[in-house]
Order: C-alpha cells, then sequence, then structure tokens
C-alpha cells in the first residue's frame, strides 16, 4: 500500500498568501498540540516571509516563535522555506552567514530545510545545502515550477539529479504560481521518481488557477510520496488546497494510505476560522479562482503588491496593461521563474514600464543586478540589446554571485555591539539590519513579549497541567477542558523519523 503524507502549511504560507503574513505567534499556540495530534509528515511554521515580517510588523522575535513552536511538536517534524543564498532576505548573503544560519535555524528547533532558488540556478544552492548537512538538519531539494520555451521536463529532471548528486535527502516540486497542469504534474514525478527510486518526492501547489487538486492527485497517482495543504479555513485561492478535502478525496482511493488522524481536523478549521476573522484588515481579496495566471504566472501575493503600487499612483486600472508587461519583461529577462524575489523585480520593472509610457526609461537597481547575473543564471540568456538597455556598458558576470561577497558575520557583530543578546540577533540584524536595530530599540525599551503572546503561553501551559475532561479510545485522543488557549489535544500516535 503506499503512503501518502501531508504537510499542514496553515501557519507559514497559508497565512502569508491570505492574511500578508499577518498572524501571531499567540494564534498559532493553542492549535499547535492538535496539529501534532493530526500526524502530519511536517508543519510548515517558518521562513519565507515570516522572518521579516515578525520583527517588522508584529514586534516578535522569529528565533523565539520557533522555539515557542518546537517546543509544542512532540511528533511532528517542523519544516521552513529557506531562500537559497537569500536564506530568509532578499539578497545574497556570503557563505559564512549560509553556515551560521543553518546552525542556529536547526538548534532553535528546525527540521526539514526547504531550499530553493528563485531562478532555479543550482549553484546558489551548493552552500545552503553544505551548511544544512553540516547543522544535521534534512536537505529538501527545491525546483521551482514555471513554463516557458526553455523550462522543459529534461531541464527539470537534470535539476533532480543534480540536487541528488549534492545531497538532497528529498526533492520537492514548488508550484508557487498555481500553473501546474495535472499531465503536467503527473510526468515530472513519474520521471523523478524513475530516475531517483527511493526518494521522497514532495509536491507544493497554489490553488490560485484551480489546478492543484487535480495536480496533486495525478502527482499521488505518479508516486508522489508528500503533498501540501492547508486547513481549509486558510485555504483556497492564493494559498493551497484544503486539507481536509484531499484527506477526503484520497482516502477513498484502494491503495493509498494517508497516515492521518482526521479528528482533529474539524477543531483546526473552525478554530483558524475565528483567528482568520481577527487579521480581515489583511485579506489579499484575492479569492476564488483566477484563470489568468495561467497566461502572466504572477503569484497571488505579487498581484497584491502590483495592485497596490499602481493604487499608490492613481492607475489600478492599468493592471491588465502591467500583467501583459509582466510577461514581456519576464521573457526580456531570461525568462525567471515567478517567486521571491524575482517576482518582485519583474513585477516593479513592469510598472515602471507602463506608467512612464516606455519600456527600460527607468531602470530599478533591482533589475540591473538580476541583468548583471548578481542573482544568477537565467534560463535563457538575456538578449544583448536588452542588457544594453538595461545595463548600459557594464559587463555582467558569469560565476557563482556569492563568490564576490566576503564574509560578513564577524563584521555584523562589530555593527551591531550590545544592541544583539546572542547570535541569533547578530543573524537577524545581518538579514534587515534596519529593521532589527529597530525591533531591539523597542525591545530594549521594555517592550518585551507582546501581552496576548505571554497569555497564550501561558494558557497553553496550564491546560497542560489539566486532567482531561473526556478521552477517546479508539483514537487515542484526550480533549482537555477549553481554557484562555482553547482545547488541547492529547495523547496521539508514535514519535516518526524522517524519511
Amino acid at each position: 500500500m503506499a503512503k501518502v503524507r501531508i504537510m499542514e502549511t496553515a501557519i507559514r504560507d497559508g497565512h502569508q498568501s491570505l492574511l500578508a503574513t499577518r498572524m501571531r505567534t499567540e494564534d498559532m499556540i493553542p492549535a499547535l498540540e492538535a496539529m501534532d495530534a493530526v500526524g502530519y509528515h511536517s508543519i510548515e511554521c517558518w521562513g519565507g516571509a515570516t522572518f521579516d515580517t515578525s520583527m517588522r510588523f508584529l514586534k516578535e522575535d522569529p528565533w523565539e516563535r520557533l522555539r515557542e513552536i518546537k517546543k509544542r511538536l512532540k511528533h511532528t517534524p517542523t519544516q521552513m522555506l529557506f531562500r537559497g543564498q537569500n536564506a530568509v532576505g532578499y539578497r545574497h548573503y556570503a557563505d559564512d552567514v549560509m553556515y551560521a544560519f543553518a546552525d542556529r535555524a536547526r538548534q532553535n528547533g528546525m527540521d526539514i530545510f526547504r531550499i530553493f532558488d528563485a531562478l532555479n540556478d543550482i549553484r546558489n544552492l551548493e552552500a545552503p545545502f553544505a551548511a544544512t548537512k553540516k547543522a544535521g538538519g534534512h536537505i529538501q531539494g527545491t525546483i521551482c515550477y514555471t513554463t516557458s520555451p526553455v523550462h522543459t521536463i529534461e531541464l527539470f529532471a537534470e535539476m533532480a539529479d543534480r540536487m541528488v548528486e549534492m545531497g538532497a535527502d528529498s526533492l520537492c516540486l514548488k508550484d508557487m504560481s498555481g500553473i501546474l497542469s495535472p499531465a503536467m504534474a503527473g510526468k515530472l514525478i513519474t520521471r523523478f521518481k524513475k530516475d531517483h527510486p527511493g526518494m521522497m518526492v514532495q509536491m507544493h501547489c497554489h490553488d490560485t488557477s484551480g489546478f492543484s487538486e487535480m495536480a496533486y492527485l495525478e502527482g499521488v497517482k505518479a508516486g508522489a510520496d508528500v503533498i501540501d495543504c492547508a486547513i481549509s479555513s486558510l485555504a483556497g485561492g492564493t494559498s493551497q488546497p484544503a486539507t481536509e478535502t484531499l484527506v477526503a478525496a484520497l482516502s477513498e482511493y484502494d491503495g493509498i494510505d494517508l497516515e492521518i488522524n482526521p479528528e482533529p481536523l474539524e477543531w483546526l478549521a473552525n478554530y483558524f476560522k475565528d483567528v482568520r476573522k481577527k487579521y480581515w484588515k489583511f485579506e489579499s481579496g484575492l479569492l476564488g479562482i483566477d484563470s489568468g495566471v495561467l497566461k502572466h504566472q504572477v503569484p497571488g501575493g505579487m498581484i497584491s503588491n502590483l495592485v497596490g503600487q499602481l493604487r499608490d499612483q492613481g492607475a489600478e486600472a492599468k493592471l491588465p496593461l502591467v500583467l501583459e508587461e509582466n510577461a514581456r519583461v519576464r521573457a526580456d529577462l531570461g525568462f525567471p521563474p515567478l517567486v521571491t524575489p524575482s517576482s518582485q523585480i519583474v513585477g516593479t520593472q513592469a510598472v515602471l514600464n507602463v506608467l512612464l509610457g516606455g519600456r527600460y526609461k527607468s531602470v530599478t537597481r533591482e533589475t540591473k543586478n538580476l541583468a548583471k547575473g548578481l542573482y544568477g543564471k537565467t534560463g535563457q540568456p538575456i538578449e544583448a540589446d536588452i542588457l544594453a538597455a538595461v545595463l548600459g556598458d557594464e559587463v555582467p558576470i558569469t560565476h557563482r554571485p556569492a563568490d564576490d561577497l566576503l564574509p560578513e558575520m564577524d563584521a555584523a557583530k562589530a555593527e551591531i555591539g550590545d544592541a544583539a543578546k546572542d547570535i541569533d540577533d547578530v543573524l537577524s540584524y545581518v538579514m534587515f539590519p534596519q529593521v532589527a536595530k529597530e525591533f531591539f530599540a523597542w525591545r530594549e525599551s521594555g517592550g518585551g513579549p507582546e501581552r496576548e503572546l505571554v497569555a497564550a503561553v501561558i494558557g497553553a501551559m496550564t491546560i497542560g497541567e489539566r486532567k482531561p475532561a473526556a478521552e477517546s479510545q479508539a483514537e487515542g485522543i484526550v480533549i482537555a477542558t477549553t481554557g484562555a488557549a482553547g482545547p488541547s489535544w492529547r495523547g496521539f500516535g508514535r514519535q516518526r523519523q524522517l524519511r
């Protein structure tokens, strides 16, 4: 019987896609025991935009969030999104930062590191892979799925081969825009499993176009081992497909064992339904199906960014023109996959081209850096006329961008001085200097943990000390009485090992 596992994304990509990454730690804590009871393959809880947002908007320490989550996930591995040489930031960092970051993430409780590069440039994964291996983490080599004249099954298969050679423990097919068709899902997963029998292959799809449930089904039929889902109250639209729906659908197929305990799912759906109401002002508004993404490939989060940029200029009605120009700019720049940070680079340049009434009249620094090779190698070489328009007389580099970067950690320690309490603070400063300095100053002034976070932690500890109010022997679940932090699920399955 084939085993198919589910990764839950609600407390990372779910709220990042739908609520601008604004969910606070105190709203995650009461759900963690129930999530731990489900039998998920892993719970995505960190990385991506959460690191920046925690400090910038929520006045929370991202490292503390990871520690609080890990303490409550006794049976389920943690998982994060690691942007290759960008780590959790928006630029390339030196190799010594990669090693320090991977080590501290692992020490603070991270188990699985999903590592990708925005341009699918394998060279940008070398240091993150090596750093994660040294730290003892699980390396998930990740292929960003996109379509273009140069992105073929053979190209993606070659990427998978190289990642396995570099030491990947598993592979992930990452469909950040929701454009992976069912047929292509089946073909790619079949190829990966044929080329690397015994290697765990995971699928990550967004529901933007309506393809994702069908893509998951075809992928599972082809041998996919894990699929990424979000609890229904944080699913759909630009988030992932609903956990409960996929569990119900796949459970009816003979020969598929989900190893899922469905009992906590209804409670989790209701819990996050209430939590979501608190963040109504951050709703993306991009609900339902957007078939247009099959053409323009812009991820939902980036569309909301484009709308914001246009609205600020009183030009929101020009969004269709910007989406058309976005496709042209992407082709000009060598067909980069549209994922952070390349999606922002291409999108912002498209906005400028439309608003200024001419192509490349004004070129952002990031567009120049992309054309210059400072983010890595693009899928297709950039044509000479575009290089001239963007770079003038500057000559692009052809080597790994990080080869030009001097070590950063010692200099950062000296710069931030006593404001950093430990190495984690130094890494926060390296990733986001100004944001971190403001956060440290706020903390030093007595900000400390937010009142709600303290209440949530205390409430969760109190519940853990209570005797159960009801117990289901059949499922091995105990439901504790409801307190400040909500009901707590207890008595769940065995410890699982990463495959």
